[in-house]
């Protein structure tokens, strides 16, 4: 573990304290190190665009809307090879919420999720990449 100092200008300071009790931060090492993680995963994949990645894909959808299902099970099952699972919940009569779990090159994942999240009828979309070189791996630790 490594220590370091920063300075800030006041302002920004009383904005990151600000940040931190919004977010549920017990102190400043924690907040700065989810922030770093966070921004330098969105570089990393940016920076290998084709490097492996796993991603939670979450949207609402008017199930009413013409054969808006049927395309979206359509979409999932052209990119069959990216999706691992997905789970659908009723919010009320004419809504639905579904999670997509996906895996694979980060371009084709967020591809994929940007061509979803497209169709008329979808709303609320939200992408989370996860980066890793580890991330596109076969499972490979031991549940107790």
């Amino acid at each position: 573990m490594q220590r370091f100092t920063i300075s800030l200008q006041d302002r920004l300071a009383q904005e990151f304290d600000a940040y931190m009790a919004r977010t549920g931060h017990s102190n400043r090492s924690e907040a700065i190190r989810d922030l770093l993680l966070t921004h330098l995963g969105q570089q990393r994949e940016a920076a290998q665009a084709m490097g492996p990645c796993v991603a939670n894909l979450s949207y609402v959808y008017d199930h009413h809307e013409r054969e808006l299902s049927e395309r979206l099970a359509r979409l999932q099952h052209a990119h069959h090879h990216l999706t691992i699972a997905t789970t659908h919940v009723h919010l009320d009569h004419s809504r639905c919420l579904e999670t997509v779990m996906l895996k694979g090159p980060a371009e084709q994942v967020r591809q994929f999720a940007n061509q979803l999240m497209a169709e008329r009828g979808v709303h609320h979309g939200q992408l989370n990449v996860v980066m890793g070189s580890d991330a596109a791996d076969t499972h490979q630790h031991r549940h107790a």
